[in-house]
């Protein structure tokens, strides 16, 4: 798999549809072509969470005047195309995805979405890879890593990690 978008979303609170930003890393033949990020006013209920604020860092004043999903969506989309997504542990970013389109009424995309934790489990033996945290597979596989837990951070480390999984793929 050589094409591909990889997204990473954080949460203000615990409702997965709580988007509160969103990053895209374009990746076609191999090569990283295009970024996207942008801050996102959460929904259903606008407000942050004090425990996901200190994991990001992002808090009420940074995306009181941004926009909500939907229309964050409808600027990504075009740079996606009809590419699969990845994303690292799918299950969350998918589950926030899909809750989020669902509070706009909007169509999920029919795509494949793949997932860099669930490869990496399956291709790294425990024994040398005692985590697979997004830091721990950077550095396991030599990839520079800073910022965890921004958007667009987390999405261009997820993109570098599946070039190295999905490269036989």
């Amino acid at each position: 798999m050589n094409s591909f978008v990889a997204i990473d979303v954080e949460t203000a609170n615990n409702h997965p549809s709580s988007i509160c930003a969103i990053g895209a890393v374009k990746v076609v033949d191999g090569v990283i072509v295009d970024r996207f990020y942008e801050l996102v006013k959460p929904e259903p209920e606008f407000y942050f969470r004090y425990f996901t604020e200190e994991i990001h860092g992002i808090g009420y004043h940074d995306t009181e005047d941004s926009d909500t999903f939907d229309r964050v969506w409808c600027r990504l989309m075009p740079m996606a195309g009809n590419l699969p997504f990845v994303a690292h542990n799918k299950a969350f970013d998918e589950r926030c995805l899909r809750a989020a389109h669902k509070v706009y009424q909007m169509d999920f995309p029919d795509r494949p979405f793949f997932c860099t934790v669930v490869k990496a489990r399956r291709t790294i033996p425990r024994t040398v890879c005692p985590s697979f945290s997004l830091p721990n597979i950077c550095d396991f596989f030599g990839i520079p890593f800073s910022n965890h837990h921004n958007a667009l951070a987390d999405a261009e480390a997820c993109a570098k990690i599946a070039m190295v999984l999905f490269a036989d793929d």
